[in-house]
Formats: structure tokens, C-alpha cells, sequence
């Protein structure tokens, strides 16, 4: 606290004894259990909140805590990072130096990975010493840091390292969104602040005046409404108009000169301190000298009188590189005396002097949103430029930004269509595709040219692509196609465009001669991004026409261009029975991980281990996908990752987990009911209604998958049409069994060099024959199979036939080799249905069945949680355990997740005293 001419005292901080002890006693816990923590301020503007963040930080940081604290600012809340910049860069030991912290902002591509790259310095950080990281004024965070609020703490929740944060109160605003996603990941406490007592009033001004406090004085402060800030701000006037000879006439509460609240102080500065300060607080709570020099149109060194007055007042900090407004009230007292229409120009000058002097286009955004008007083309230059330097990392702001330079131009100008088109882009980008599509709409109302309409209509692509509508792209791209008048590099995105969402159709001939159409288009303009959607196009063409081989190509193609798509070359890979080329692939990405998307990278790493039987696994990959999924919103794969998961739980005989993962799928399909996720929700609808007894009903929901057209139910089935035919055969449906019998073979003839769709279609055609030689044929093709499922399910088919065969010996060989394998994938509940057939040919006895794992304590955690766990045990990081385990951070985070939960602990210290007390194994 300061007062006019010197600083008032301080004898402790009055009035939030309790607050202080809350915020203590979750310090001491961070430090004695090892776990993290976050606490939330709340309160009015000025009611003490800095200073009690202030009061615990020092005593953190006397406990040994390394601390880093930052603030975020009302004009600068846009710049990506700015709020968390000053939390990990200052303090004794800065988390990160300013050169790692620029490259970080800088050489990355996804929110996710910046995230955990401060995950990993926060994370090896806590490894040696408690960390408290403090941000003032959250309500003000940029979208960046709100975004990585939202996610560290509950990622490193099993460390030691406590947030504590401060915000007004905003129902719904950010600080209630940070503290929503951690709670029940971690100790979380909301901390209200109200007005002092009559009691800490009468304290503050005997620190401040040093006298007893008199009625007068008292009925002073009633107007302060037990604010402190304003409080003190009264009793600092109170002693400048005693130290000035005024006098409080009778009859007067306020004398004259004497300052209630902020406004009134300002009156006693000179006029070019005011002006002076004025300039600062348009450019913000904090600013350059230099820079409020050039809005005052004066040269710095005539300003220096100014500034020390202003200094001298407690108005300003000045720390050598950056002046400061010592409170946000004393800052928006000054600016809301500024005429609203001269504020609209200070605001836009400054915008312009920033950029004139060397500043990001982003620094100046703030003052262009509150300063620009309608046709200002330098401004909507500017949104354009700041937009692409963010879009990468903060694609929703790039949105905003494009949505207002759009705003900015007015319709007559051709202008508005370019400024329109990256407008779409942008808006698709982050997700918002019915804003997308909306966008382009209006501008295509506005009768634009026919280059301008084309351009337009290509930018659509995307958003109607997400939005599963490809009918609807058809239909836009043709019309665009057929009249004509587009760039060559345009016509050619149009054209592959066309060929994608021909993909959908039924006439896979034509759509593969129309992507090779746009592919010769895309080479011959030279366009990158053409190019890529046709590679793109003609990769789900081949998909969906089944053949593997063709797809990969494509695939290969396109991640050479474009390593974005690697996880879609993985993919391919593991359908051509390829695991190995998929495992490298897989290695190689974990080295690059900022280039990847790393939601998909997920959903590739979920099918290899499932392909392979890692059930364990693959559920954890399947999970940890839709969570990064969920922190972007942006849902891709989330409607086939749980009905794998559901799949899974039900190899496990886990039915209830097995229903949960049912509901969830259904409703996220719900969100995005394109044909390929109706069909996936269906036939687990099925090995539901199967597992339930009612096998009309698992028969219906096949018919309804086989509905969705050719290539949906070979891509949905082609590992699982043995489960759909044994549907059939039950229901006595011979007709549907052979048809699905038919559509495994057909694949299988598209794809002879696959073992696993030659095997299955052997073991299907020998299901739906009753043919025993075709069985046999299924299990030697199955030998060269990589996928240790689909071996154990034609070698259970083979047994059972054996055994009708009256060939027991053989039969229980098989049937033995089927339980092993599910066995020792975790599929308790398939193995058990083996081994009652075991049973029944009575070569198996009841106690010869694995035993399930329990569900709390070390024996509950799977192989790889037990990995994981002496891993962190032992010190490491989530990024050197993952390092080790060739997987992600991402996947070794969700192990950790569960490892705690089974053995119900909440630290990595915990965790590493317990594995202490553990054999050698």
C-alpha cells in the first residue's frame, strides 16, 4: 500500500487472518503429501485480493516452495501466452528461460503439446522442491493460458505444485471454468473475500495515520463500504490535505482536496501528468514509457517531470523496463474520464504507433478492437496478419479476429470476399463449422464474382466435410465446377473436393476417376493443398472400395507431403497386416510429436494394440483420445473409440463397464450421426442385444448395419463379420449369413495378400457352410496373422466343429489354443465360453479358467500400469517414462490416472514408497 508523498505502513494483513490460515494450511499439504492443490480468490476490485495472493506467495516461498507469479491484464488479455508468461520466465528460478519460453510460443503447432511441453518443465521442477504458481486477475487470462489452466493442474495433480489464483467474481467466467476442470482431480478451494470489518478499518487507519480514529473520520469510510483499496486510498488523501494545511469545514464529511475514492485524487496532479497518464491507460495497466511518450506527441525526456510526479503520487511502478498502474482501479479511473469518442481514436493511434515500432500485430489487436471503424483497411491488414501468427496455437481467437475484420469491410468492397474466404477458413479451423458455413452463405448472397464464388465455395469444403454433409458438398462444388471462371489452383481444390465427397457415394468407380481427375489437376497448378485433398480423397475412396494395398499408397503419399496425416498412413499399414512398419512409424512420430495430431496418433496407437491384443492398452489409448478430443472440441473418432471399449469390456465380461461405454457411444453419436458411426453404434447395439438373450433384436440392428451401404460394412466388419454371422446363424437368418459370408470374401479377394481377410473369410464361408475343411483352411491362413484375436475366434469356430466332427482330440487342441489366447489378452469372458466347451467335452475343469484381475490394489493395475508406476516410482517424468515406453505422455498421464485410483493414493511420493515395500519383479 502506498499514500501520496511516501508509503503508508503496514503492521500485517488486516482483517483476512482467516483466509490467510485456509491458504496456509493448502500450502503445508502440497509440501507434506506431494500432491498438488489450487485455490481460487474471489472478490470486488480492490478488496484485498492481490495483497492476500501476495501474503501466501512469500509464505510459500519461505516454506521452500519455488515460486513463479504473473498477472494477467484487461488490454492484453488477447496476446497467446501473455498471462502465463510471467509465471514460468520470473522468480528466483524461473520455470523456463525466455529463450526456451520464445521457442515454445513459437515452433509448435497444437495447444496439446504445449501444454505438455509446461507440463514437463513444471513437472521436472516439482521433482526437487514444491512449485507455486500464482496468477492474478484470471478473468483477464488469454485464451491460451484459460485453455492451459484448464488442464495442468489436473495433469500434474500427482506432483507437488499448487495454483493459486485470483479473479472478480463472473459466474461462469474463466476462474469458475479452471477450477470446474480440476475439481475431483485435486484439492481445490474457492476463497470469497467480502468487506472488512468495522474492526480491520479501524486498524488500517491507525497504520495509516497513526492516531486513533474519530467519528468524522469513521463516517469517511463508511463510504469505502469496507473496501481496503479505496479505504486507504481515502486515508492517503486524508494526509495529504492535513500535510497541505486544509481543514474539514463543519458540517463536511469531505474537505476540500480530499480525495474519495480514486477520481477525485487525480484532481491535484498537474495537467500534463494527467494527459500523461491519461496515454498510459489507454495503452494499458502496464506500458512503455516510451510508447505513452509517442501517444502524447511529445519527445520522452519532457515527460520526465510527469512521470516522477505520477511515481511520487503511488499512481505508478516503474521497474525499470515497465511502468504500472499500482492498482486496475486507479488505471480505469483515469480511462473512463477520457471522452468515449476520444478513447476510440487513442485507441486506434496507439494501435498504429505499436506496429510502427517494431510491436506483433497481436499487441496491437487489443487497440484495433476498440478503436477501429468501418472501412479501415489498415486495421482489417492488421486482424488478417495477427490472425495467421495465432491460428495455430488459438485457433478460436484467429476466429474472432478474421469474424471482426470481416466486420470491418464494408459490403461493396471486393475486399469483404477475400477478407470472407479467410474468414471461413479460420472459423473451420477451430471447429466452429456452423459459423462456417453461415459466413459463406451470406457472402455468397452477395452475388460475388465468379473467381470470388469459387474461392468461396472451396473454402465451404471443409466445414460441410465436418459436418458430414457431403451431399450438400457435391452438390456446391459441381454447381462451382460448371460455371466456371476459377484460378487454376481453385478449380482443382473444387475438383478434389468433389472427389471426397464422392467417397459417400455408392459409385466408387466414378469417385476414384474423379480424384484422379483433381490429383492430375492439383499436380498441374502446383497447389499444395489441392494436392493434399486429393490424396486425401482418393485414400477414403480405396478405404471404402477395400483395397488395402491402394489405400496405403495414397496414404504414404500424403504424410510425405503433409506428416499431419501420419496416424492415416499408420492406419493403412496395420489393415495390410503390416504391425511392424505401423510399430516404426509409431517410434518415429513419438519423436515429432508437436507435428502431429496427437488425438489421431492416439486413435493409430488404440488400433495396433487392440490388433495385437492389448486390450489394457488400447482401452487407455481409446480413452486418453477422447479426452484430448474433449479439451480441443473437436470429436472425431470418439463414437468408434468407445464401441471399441465397449467391445473390449464385454471380452472381459465386464458388463457393466461394457453398458457404459454403450451409452456413451450412443451419445456422441447423437452429436455426429454420419452413416459410418450409425452403423458402428448398431452392431454393438447388437452384441449387446446378443449378450442379453434377445437374438431377434441383435438380428434387426445387423440388418439395419448392412443398410448403410457396401463400404461401411465391410470397414466396420472386416474383423468382426465372424460375431455378425454367428448373430444370423442363431437367428435361424441363413439369407443375411450368407450375405455377410459374401461380403468377407469379397474383401478378402481385394485384399489376397492380407492374411487376417483371407483367414476370416475362410472362417466365415465355413461358418455359414458348416464347413469343416474351410475352418481348418481359416485357422492355418490365421497362422500368419499378426492379430491374436482373430486367431483365438477361428480356432474356438474350429474346435467347436471338431468336436461336432466327433474328432474330440483335435477339438480340445483347439479349443485349448483359443482359451490361452483370450486368456492371456484379459478376454476373461471369451476364454470362459471356451473353456465351457471344454468343459463339456470333458477335457476342462472349472478351476483351469484365468482369474480376473481385482479392481483395487497393486494386483488391479494392468502390465502397463505397473510399468508406468515403477517408472514414476523411481523418479521419472511422464515424458521420460513415455520416452521409455514408446508411447505418449498423453497415454502414460491416463496409465498414472488409473494407477492412483487403484491404489488409492494421491502423489508420486506415495506412490514411490509403496513400490518400495514391492518384490523386485
Amino acid at each position: 500500500m502506498a499514500r501520496a508523498g511516501g508509503s503508508l505502513t503496514r503492521r500485517g494483513l488486516r482483517g483476512r487472518e482467516v483466509e490467510l490460515a485456509e491458504l496456509q494450511a493448502l500450502i503445508a499439504s502440497v509440501a507434506r503429501t506431494g500432491s498438488g492443490g489450487l485455490a481460487l480468490i474471489q472478490g470486488e476490485p480492490g478488496i484485498g485480493k492481490s495483497t492476500l495472493l501476495a501474503e501466501a506467495v512469500a509464505g510459500a516461498r519461505a516454506a521452500g516452495f519455488s515460486v513463479g507469479v504473473g498477472k494477467a491484464d484487461e488490454l492484453h488479455h488477447i496476446v497467446p501466452l501473455s498471462s502465463l508468461a510471467a509465471c514460468v520466465l520470473h522468480g528466483d528460478q524461473p520455470l523456463l528461460s525466455g529463450d526456451a519460453f520464445a521457442d515454445l510460443a513459437r515452433n509448435h503447432d497444437q495447444r496439446i503439446w504445449l501444454v505438455e511441453r509446461l507440463a514437463e518443465a513444471i513437472e521436472a521442477r516439482a521433482g526437487s522442491v514444491p512449485v507455486l504458481i500464482g496468477l492474478d486477475d484470471v478473468q483477464w487470462a488469454d485464451p491460451l493460458s484459460r485453455f492451459a489452466l484448464k488442464q495442468l493442474p489436473a495433469r500434474l495433480r500427482t506432483s507437488p505444485v499448487l495454483w493459486l489464483l485470483t479473479a472478480r467474481r463472473e459466474p461462469a467466467g474463466p476462474a469458475e471454468e479452471v477450477v470446474a476442470a480440476a475439481t475431483g482431480n485435486l484439492p481445490t478451494a474457492t476463497v470469497p473475500l467480502g468487506p472488512l470489518s468495522g474492526a480491520a478499518i479501524d486498524q488500517l487507519v491507525g497504520d495509516t495515520l497513526g492516531a486513533a480514529v474519530d467519528e468524522q473520520v469513521r463516517d469517511l469510510l463508511e463510504g469505502a463500504g469496507g473496501n481496503p483499496f479505496l479505504a486507504v486510498e481515502m486515508l492517503a488523501g486524508l494526509r495529504t490535505a492535513e500535510a497541505s494545511g486544509e481543514l474539514v469545514p463543519p458540517g463536511e464529511l469531505v474537505p476540500p482536496g480530499l480525495v474519495v475514492g480514486v477520481r477525485g485524487r487525480l484532481r491535484s496532479l498537474q495537467p500534463g501528468t494527467l494527459r500523461f497518464l491519461q496515454m498510459g491507460a489507454v495503452l494499458g495497466r502496464s506500458f512503455g514509457f516510451h510508447d505513452a511518450a509517442a501517444l502524447c506527441g511529445r519527445p520522452a525526456a519532457t515527460l520526465i517531470e510527469a512521470l516522477e510526479e505520477a511515481v511520487r503520487a503511488g499512481l505508478l511502478d516503474d521497474d525499470g523496463d515497465q511502468l504500472a498502474f499500482r492498482h486496475d482501479l486507479l488505471r480505469q479511473a483515469v480511462y473512463v474520464d477520457i471522452p468515449p469518442s476520444a478513447r476510440k481514436a487513442l485507441h486506434r493511434e496507439a494501435a498504429h504507433h505499436l506496429v510502427s515500432a517494431g510491436h506483433q500485430p497481436i499487441d496491437a489487436v487489443p487497440h484495433i478492437l476498440r478503436g477501429a471503424l468501418l472501412g479501415d483497411e489498415e486495421a482489417v491488414a492488421l486482424l488478417q496478419r495477427a490472425a495467421d501468427d495465432v491460428l495455430s496455437v488459438t485457433p478460436g481467437l484467429a476466429a474472432d479476429l478474421m469474424t471482426r475484420a470481416l466486420e470491418l469491410v464494408p459490403p461493396a468492397l471486393p475486399l469483404r470476399f477475400t477478407v470472407g474466404e479467410r474468414t471461413i477458413l479460420s472459423l473451420t479451423r477451430a471447429g466452429r463449422n456452423r459459423e462456417a458455413l453461415s459466413a459463406g452463405d451470406r457472402l455468397l448472397a452477395g452475388r460475388p464474382p465468379l473467381e470470388a464464388f469459387s474461392r468461396l465455395q472451396a473454402a465451404l469444403g471443409g466445414a460441410l466435410w465436418n459436418m458430414d454433409l457431403a451431399g450438400e458438398l457435391r452438390r456446391r462444388t459441381e454447381t462451382a465446377l460448371s460455371m466456371g471462371g476459377a484460378a487454376p489452383e481453385i478449380g482443382a481444390r473444387l475438383a478434389a473436393l468433389h472427389a471426397l465427397a464422392l467417397s459417400r457415394d455408392h459409385d466408387l468407380v466414378a469417385a476414384r476417376e474423379a480424384g484422379e481427375t483433381a490429383l492430375r489437376a492439383a499436380t498441374a497448378a502446383g497447389d499444395r493443398e489441392a494436392h493434399i485433398l486429393a490424396l486425401s480423397g482418393l485414400g477414403e475412396i480405396a478405404q471404402n472400395a477395400g483395397e488395402n494395398a491402394v489405400a496405403l499408397g495414397r496414404f504414404a503419399a500424403l504424410s510425405a507431403i503433409d506428416s499431419a496425416f501420419l496416424p492415416e498412413e499408420i492406419v493403412a499399414h496395420l489393415h495390410m497386416d503390416d504391425f511392424e512398419a505401423g510399430e516404426r512409424l509409431l517410434s518415429q512420430a513419438a519423436d515429432h510429436a508437436g507435428a502431429m495430431r496427437q488425438a489421431m496418433m492416439l486413435w493409430a496407437q488404440g488400433l495396433r494394440d487392440l490388433g495385437l491384443g492389448r486390450l489394457d492398452d488400447a482401452e487407455a489409448d481409446f480413452m486418453t483420445m477422447e479426452r484430448l478430443e474433449d479439451e480441443v472440441q473437436i470429436p472425431v473418432q470418439q463414437v468408434n473409440g468407445r464401441v471399441i471399449c465397449s467391445r473390449i469390456a464385454l471380452l472381459r465380461g465386464d458388463r457393466e463397464a461394457a453398458r457404459e461405454h454403450l451409452v456413451a457411444a450412443q451419445e456422441r453419436l447423437a452429436a455426429k450421426p454420419n452413416p459410418g458411426n450409425t452403423a458402428a453404434v448398431r452392431f454393438l447395439e447388437a452384441v449387446h442385444a446378443e449378450a442379453d438373450g434377445d437374438i431377434g433384436l441383435a438380428v434387426d440392428k445387423i440388418r439395419h448395419v448392412q443398410q448403410q451401404g457396401v463400404f461401411m460394412r465391410w470397414r466396420l466388419l472386416r474383423d468382426w463379420v465372424d460375431s455378425a454371422i454367428r448373430m444370423a446363424l442363431r437367428g435361424a437368418e441363413h439369407e443375411l449369413a450368407e450375405d455377410l459370408g459374401a461380403q468377407a470374401v469379397a474383401h478378402a479377394e481385394r485384399n489376397a495378400a492380407v492374411p487376417t481377410a483371407t483367414g476370416i473369410a475362410a472362417q466365415a464361408l465355413g461358418l455359414v457352410k458348416n464347413d469343416l475343411a474351410m475352418l481348418e483352411r481359416s485357422a492355418e491362413l490365421l497362422k500368419a496373422s499378426p492379430r491374436p484375436l482373430v486367431r483365438a475366434a477361428a480356432y474356438a469356430d474350429l474346435g467347436q466343429a471338431l468336436l461336432a466332427a466327433g474328432r474330440k482330440r483335435e477339438a480340445v487342441a483347439a479349443l485349448t489354443h483359443a482359451r490361452g489366447t483370450f486368456a492371456e489378452s484379459g478376454s476373461h469372458a471369451a476364454a470362459a465360453c471356451v473353456q465351457h466347451a471344454l468343459e463339456g467335452a470333458g477335457a476342462g475343469s472349472p478351476g483351469t479358467a484365468a482369474k480376473q484381475r481385482p479392481v483395487q490394489g497393486w494386483g488391479a493395475l494392468t502390465a502397463s500400469e505397473k510399468k508406468v508406476a515403477r517408472l514414476v516410482a523411481a523418479g521419472h517424468t511422464n515424458r521420460s517414462a513415455a520416452d521409455l515406453l514408446v508411447v505418449s505422455p498423453h497415454t502414460v498421464n491416463t496409465h498414472l490416472t488409473s494407477v492412483f485410483h487403484k491404489l488409492s493414493i494421491n502423489s508420486r511420493v506415495q506412490l514411490a514408497n509403496l513400490v518400495m515395500t514391492l518384490p523386485d519383479s
